[in-house]
């Protein structure tokens, strides 16, 4: 039986679990724990972070451990544990107060509040003996400058609720000369040698390269596309990338992608599949076509539920060693692969010093594709000999706009290799999600664990839920998903909309309240809630003729213009929305018995300027689809602004119109 035991373990998040049975009486965040606070007039330490992370977990081994600690902890303070990835919008809230304060931020995230929860100072990782220091030294605060301590935190407070701050903006018209700009901007700071941004570390901003791919669809611009080729040639022959059994760590900690942070997120990988199998479609770069397969084994493998859900991350460490279960030492890998050492050293860089702690984290020379059955079998050795490790933990809660985003990159491979498999596991997927996340009045819940939906959703569960089904819709034709997308924007309206300034608040009206109410709009490693929904809105306002939908969608639009041509790469989502209203996509109708057939097959083409509609029968609920279907035949309509071209039977014939 384990010594200590606190009040998280009722809860199912595996990062509070693995702090339940700590000397430190952990509390969970709820109104209770809050009331507890105020009625023994006690600080309260809120400590937020997840279970894939290192430092995290370095610190509760230092000092949440530590009964000493606990000690002082628990005399003087109730103490909140938070799982991030649970609960954003706690973390927004003290992440602003960390920035304020430090000018940085991160995990692990601590926060000294007021027993309301309002901050008198946070910070992230803290060493032992710091920890201690710092914890005193509230204590005899709060004892002695009382007065001091409530006007800090009224201070730090209003800073938060003023840091998210959005007028309403006049409209004004968007031009081609807007995506010049945006371009240098993002090319001044553009690594054209190994991509990414220049210097360490080194992230994936899938969104980022995105829109780049668009840009180079809208201009033709050859640099716009080798800042994604770089960027996608060098993380998959690097490190981030698990050259053994596919997908990708979360970050480089170093400017060359070879030594990752180890762990292993499905947000990521989830958008990464999208941007290779879009990347693929320009290119053709078989390696593309790799690391998508690879990816999705990945993903299959480790981080599926049965349900049809999937896991939120892999952790670091395992036995108590960051990446341990990722490299390899010189002479096991000659053991492994006896004769066949030479020629693998050929195609992956090992060394007898190795580049990781004097392991070998494996990457590829970039220059060598070798025999592709040769490295699946070397692959296969090293993974079966790698499976009898100690294995990292698993996160296994499932996260509703996490698998929104893995659902439209399952969506995105489909569309772009064909493979019936990825189709299956994405309509698995969006069953689950519509069966076990959503509610009868088109709520979302956030989070899904022991076979409960838990946590009511936030507005990014809402708007990636919402794309991947419109996403989902254009590969199968299949009007329930649409239908869905549309009650689901409709109830996200109703429960987050700001009428103020034509945002979205990330909280529904439906939440209990935190000390402030925040509106997440910059993109950053995940899309902006709020760019997401108005992409949503946008397509879904052009698939209905909704233009109340369309309108709101370029409201939000306009008051992110100035951030976005300031500092395109946080509001690289934005800006793909822009070209949107530069240039106004096209709606492909398609209609006939074949029109499923023509449509797969248009779509494994790069037109992001498309949204695509279709109907292999009669009975549409669809204006654009009225009247279209003829038995027998099979029409293509070319439309923009639902006035359409006349229709043509070839695909060839509907290109001339779409890039015209």
């Amino acid at each position: 039986m384990p010594e200590y035991t606190n009040e998280l373990i009722h809860e199912t998040s595996p990062y509070l679990l693995q702090h339940a049975h700590n000397p430190v009486n952990w509390m969970p965040w709820n109104e209770n724990t809050l009331k507890k606070a105020k009625a023994e007039d006690k600080l309260v330490i809120v400590s937020i972070g997840y279970s894939a992370c290192h430092w995290c977990h370095v610190m509760e081994h230092e000092s949440f451990e530590d009964t000493a600690v606990a000690r002082i902890m628990n005399e003087h303070f109730i103490c909140i544990k938070v799982d991030r990835e649970e609960r954003p919008d706690v973390d927004q809230v003290y992440m602003d107060a960390v920035q304020l304060i430090t000018g940085g931020g991160g995990w692990p995230l601590n926060a000294i509040t007021l027993p309301d929860g309002k901050p008198v100072y946070a910070g992230t990782y803290f060493p032992k003996d710091r920890w201690i220091q710092m914890l005193l030294y509230f204590v005899d605060y709060w004892k002695n400058q009382r007065s001091e301590a409530l006007k800090r935190a009224e201070d730090i407070t209003h800073g938060i609720k003023t840091t998210d701050t959005i007028q309403l903006k006049p409209e004004t018209a968007f031009a081609a000369t807007d995506r010049e700009l945006l371009f240098s901007k993002l090319d001044s700071a553009m690594d054209y040698e190994k991509g990414g941004r220049i210097g360490a570390p080194k992230f994936p901003m899938p969104v980022n390269y995105e829109y780049l791919l668009q840009g180079y669809f809208y201009t033709k611009n050859e640099k716009a596309l080798k800042a994604v080729t770089v960027t996608l040639d060098n993380m998959m022959n690097g490190g981030i990338y698990d050259q053994v059994g596919g997908g990708f760590a979360r970050y480089s900690v170093d400017a060359e992608w070879e030594i990752p942070h180890f762990e292993k997120m499905l947000y990521d990988n989830a958008q990464l599949v999208s941007l290779y199998s879009n990347a693929f479609k320009v290119t053709h770069n078989e390696r593309y076509r790799e690391v998508v397969f690879e990816t999705l084994a990945f993903v299959e493998r480790e981080l599926s539920d049965a349900s049809g859900g999937f896991y939120s991350a892999l952790d670091a460490d395992s036995e108590g060693e960051e990446g341990k279960f990722y490299v390899w030492s010189y002479d096991e890998l000659k053991t492994i692969l006896g004769p066949e050492f030479d020629d693998f050293c050929k195609v992956f860089k090992v060394t007898q010093q190795g580049n990781f702690e004097e392991k070998n984290n494996l990457t590829r020379y970039a220059a060598i594709t070798g025999d592709v059955s040769k490295i699946q079998n070397w692959q296969k050795k090293l993974l079966a000999k790698r499976s009898k490790r100690i294995r990292p933990r698993l996160d296994d809660k499932i996260l509703t706009s996490w698998n929104a985003l893995m659902l439209k990159g399952y969506i995105d491979a489909y569309k772009t290799f064909g493979e019936k498999d990825f189709l299956n596991k994405a309509l698995k997927n969006a069953e689950f999600i519509k069966s076990k996340m959503m509610q009868g009045d088109f709520s979302l819940k956030r989070n899904y664990k022991n076979g409960k939906a838990t946590i009511n959703g936030f507005l990014d569960d809402y708007s990636f839920t919402c794309e991947a089904f419109i996403a989902l819709y254009e590969a199968t034709f299949d009007e329930q998903w649409l239908d869905l997308a549309n009650n689901i924007a409709a109830y996200t309206i109703q429960h987050f909309f700001n009428a103020t300034n034509g945002m979205f608040f990330y909280t529904s009206i439906n939440d209990d309240p935190l000390i402030a109410r925040k509106t997440e709009s910059s993109d950053n490693v995940i899309p902006a809630s709020n760019s997401s929904m108005a992409k949503v809105l946008f397509r879904i306002g052009m698939l209905y003729d909704n233009k109340q939908y369309f309108d709101m969608s370029k409201k939000a639009m306009m008051n992110m213009r100035e951030n976005m041509m300031g500092h395109p790469s946080y509001y690289a989502n934005w800006a793909s929305l822009m070209d949107w209203f530069i240039e106004d996509p096209c709606e492909v109708a398609i209609a006939g018995e074949k029109a499923q057939e023509i449509s797969t097959e248009m779509q494994q083409m790069y037109l992001p300027n498309c949204i695509y509609l279709g109907q292999t029968g009669s009975g549409s609920k669809l204006s654009l689809l009225e009247g279209k279907f003829r038995q027998g035949q099979v029409y293509i309509y070319v439309c923009r602004n639902h006035v359409c071209q006349q229709p043509v039977t070839s695909i060839n014939a509907a290109l001339e119109h779409i890039l015209k």
